[in-house]
């Protein structure tokens, strides 16, 4: 039996209960510091990450079986998120200087006038936005992984 074809996501979040489904999907998502920016004139934060694909995790890949599979079960694809509405950015606990540091984001969520993004090691992304909107979409195929998320109260 040949596994079901993957389906891209696209989401779009406007309320904090929308807010906590597109954060479920990115959370363990990686990225490069260098792959977010905020683009002031447009009102716009924006971000290319390579997120996990939770939703295929217990299940096989996709199209035809190989001799590797158990080697890499897993899949991450690249997504892109944007944030529209946003009037201002704040950074804690990282530098965009540091273009090449992989950060992993962990949870997004509502504050009082805007979004924050939550990442591994005290991160965070303090986006100003009191009418925000976030659209989530895959970007291409997904690729191959062996390696799964895993956090502290959790088995590995």
């Amino acid at each position: 039996m040949t596994a079901p074809a993957m389906t891209p996501i696209r989401l779009r979040a406007e309320d904090e209960e929308d807010l906590k489904v597109v954060s479920a999907c990115l959370q363990d998502a990686i990225l490069p510091v260098g792959d977010m920016c905020f683009q002031p004139d447009e009102k716009r934060f924006v971000m290319v990450v390579n997120r996990f694909r939770w939703e295929a995790a217990d299940g096989p890949r996709p199209g035809p079986s190989a001799d590797d599979d158990v080697l890499a079960p897993y899949e991450r694809v690249h997504c892109g998120l944007r944030v529209e509405g946003v009037t201002g950015a704040k950074l804690r606990g990282f530098d965009l200087k540091e273009r090449g540091r992989i950060m992993e984001l962990l949870s997004m969520e509502t504050v009082e006038g805007g979004v924050a993004l939550h990442f591994a090691g005290g991160g965070c992304v303090r986006l100003d936005a009191p009418s925000w909107r976030v659209m989530v979409e895959d970007l291409g195929e997904p690729w191959p992984t062996g390696c799964k998320p895993c956090h502290p109260d959790e088995p590995a």
